[in-house]
Formats: structure tokens, C-alpha cells, sequence
């Protein structure tokens, strides 16, 4: 079963079978795919089913990018995909067979798939992979590393995992009269002002205004996204872009204010986000993105390195206090169909 084109029906019945799968990421979501082909990515999904009234066995969503200079493009499926297990079987080789199938029929040079194994052990997967014919690639796209916060266990339990200097900064901020507001559509135009501030401060690409307005309108109308603006007197300072999905839910969107950053909206407005996951049934929160480094290093560098030029460490350092757990995905595996391309590829990568 094929999707060029996702219609209400089919994005329903896909999303309830990525729901439900024990690796299950928004990242697979037919609303991802479509947010997506707003900038610049084509899309389909590949389904594996008997006919459209059974049950989805295994499955993927793949984008598809051109490739400079006329080279054709690349395929890439993130946080999948999502197999039957980790273990050859006719309904991954089904699957496997038609990735392979499309990405061929759209020049694809080569496929990256970036597994997700973030919540949960998978100790088969790196050899399953490797079985199926792919390489490990140490040019990812989604940072592998990331910190989980539990949130089965209630409010308190998460409060009390935070590190004291943090949960003091959330206590703070509400002494200092923050005000966290659920934001509208029209809030997003004030969350791209402050995320040109973050960007700028703290060293790291950010989307076009239009991207953060997408995410809105494709997630926000039925629950499983929530703005959440940081104001005191009537003068946003933060604000936090949450999203949810099945038991998951995720902080992929921050940005604050050059200004008051003394009054610790952006601690306060975390906590509500976490809160709202928790509302929403959310039993981890993941904070999504953090240098690629075991935690050991991370410790012992956060301080040296969370005010320079390094990307991820400017944001470790506020991260880490929510007292998450540190883990590392199974990273970026390419399979590859041309040769030449793929070696080209690789090296425009390695010299940027």
C-alpha cells in the first residue's frame, strides 16, 4: 500500500498504526510529512497490509530531497522505519523491498534512515541493519543523542528529579510574576520574534517564520500541539512549542527574550510545557537534542562550552537540569544505489 498523497482517511489510520508501535515518533506522523512538502520535500508512505481494512504490519514514511547539481535525490526516513521487529520476516522484506522500489523510481542516490530506539532497548537492531544491507553514517540529521524525562509518575516526582538549581529557577519566575498563557495562531508571530533573538544568541540555524506557523495549523487544532507563551507586564519573554504523540511528547521549539532574562521565563515556561505533556497522557517528555557526546563529557565540558560557538552546548546546560535521562539512538545507516553519487555526497558533507 502506497500514500503519494495523504488524504484524512489515510493519515488517521496511519498515525493510529505509528501510535501504537512500541517505537512510535512524531517524526513518522502523516502531519510530519506534510509539514515537510511545505518546504521543499516530497513525501509518500509505505505501507504493509493485506488491503486497506487490515492492520498495518510494519511501515514507513519517506521524504525525498533533490540532490545538487542534477544528481537525482536522497531518501531519508526519520525515527524509522517501523518495523515488525528487529528480525527478518516477510513483512519487512516486504517493506524493505518497496523502500528500495520507490526510492529507485525517484533517482534516489541513496537512502538515510535514522531508527528510533530513543524509549526503548533494541539490542538487535544495529546487526538487523547491517543484515539488510546498510551502512553506518556518521552524517546524521536529527541529533542522535537526546534527554527523556519521565512523566508517568506525576508532578511531584518530576519536580523532584530536577536539580535544585533549576527547580529554584522555576519557583522563581513565578515569584516574579510570570504569566504562562496556552498561545493562539496570532501568537506565533511573537514566538518567531523571539526565536530571531535565540538563534542569534545562541548560535544555531532557525526556520522561516512560515515553518513555526505550519506546525501550528497542522498539529494544534485537534490537541497535539500547544504554544505556550512566557509574559510579564504584557511582554512575551519565552515560549515553548510542544507536541504529543501516543505516549510521547516532545520540546522540538524554544525561544526567549534578550531582555529580563533574569526573571527565568524560559524555566517556568519548560515546566508548563512538561505539565501539559503530562495533562495530554504524555509518559516521557523528550527534550530532543543535545551534544553528541557521552554524559561523562558533557558533564565535565557544559560549563567551558554552553557560551561559545558549539551549536548544542548553548542549550545543554538549560536541558540538563529537568533531570532527564541521557540516550544515544542506534544513529544515521544509508543504503545506497549509486555509488558515485553517495562518494560525492559524502565529501561535499565532510568539507563544509
Amino acid at each position: 500500500m502506497q500514500y503519494d498523497t495523504i488524504s484524512a482517511a489515510e493519515g488517521q489510520r496511519w498515525n493510529a498504526f505509528v501510535n501504537q508501535h512500541p517505537d512510535a515518533h512524531i517524526l513518522q506522523q502523516a502531519e510530519w510529512v506534510m509539514l515537510k512538502s511545505a518546504f521543499g520535500w516530497q513525501h509518500e508512505i509505505l505501507a504493509v497490509g493485506q488491503d486497506a481494512a487490515s492492520p498495518i504490519e510494519a511501515g514507513a514514511l519517506i521524504l525525498y530531497r533533490r540532490l545538487p547539481f542534477g544528481l537525482g535525490t536522497m531518501a531519508y526516513i526519520p525515527a524509522g522505519p517501523l518495523l515488525r521487529d528487529d528480525a527478518v520476516n516477510p513483512a519487512n522484506d516486504l517493506l524493505w523491498s518497496a523502500i528500495d522500489g520507490q526510492a529507485r523510481r525517484r533517482r534516489a542516490a541513496f537512502l538515510k534512515v535514522e531508527p528510533c530506539n530513543w524509549y526503548r532497548e533494541r539490542p538487535a537492531l544495529a546487526a538487523y541493519l547491517a543484515s539488510a544491507g546498510l551502512r553506518i553514517s556518521p552524517q546524521t540529521i536529527q541529533p542522535p543523542r537526546t534527554s527523556i524525562l519521565a512523566t508517568g509518575d506525576g508532578e511531584e516526582a518530576v519536580l523532584k528529579r530536577m536539580n535544585q538549581s533549576t527547580r529554584r529557577k522555576v519557583r522563581m519566575a513565578d515569584k516574579n510574576g510570570i504569566a504562562v498563557r496556552e498561545g493562539t495562531r496570532a501568537d506565533v508571530a511573537s514566538f518567531n520574534g523571539l526565536m530571531m533573538q535565540t538563534g542569534d544568541r545562541d548560535v544555531f540555524g532557525v526556520h522561516a517564520p512560515a515553518y513555526y506557523e505550519k506546525v501550528y495549523d497542522l498539529f494544534a487544532h485537534d490537541g497535539r500541539c500547544a504554544l505556550l507563551m512566557a509574559a510579564h507586564e504584557g511582554q512575551d519573554l519565552a515560549g515553548v512549542f510542544a507536541l504529543h504523540g501516543g505516549e510521547n511528547a516532545y520540546y522540538f521549539y524554544g525561544a526567549s527574550s534578550n531582555e529580563q532574562r533574569n526573571l527565568m521565563a524560559s524555566y517556568i515556561v519548560q515546566w508548563e510545557a512538561i505539565r501539559w505533556a503530562m495533562a495530554h497522557g504524555a509518559r516521557r517528555y523528550d527534550l530532543w537534542g543535545i551534544p553528541d557526546h557521552e554524559e561523562t563529557v558533557l558533564e565535565a565540558e557544559f560549563e567551558d562550552r554552553k557560551g561559545g560557538h558549539d551549536g548544542l552546548w548553548g542549550v545543554y546546560g538549560f536541558k540538563r537540569g529537568f533531570g532527564g535521562h541521557v540516550v544515544r539512538s542506534v544513529g544515521a545507516w544509508d543504503r545506497v544505489y549509486n555509488p558515485l553519487v553517495y562518494r560525492l555526497y559524502t565529501l561535499y558533507l565532510g568539507r563544509r
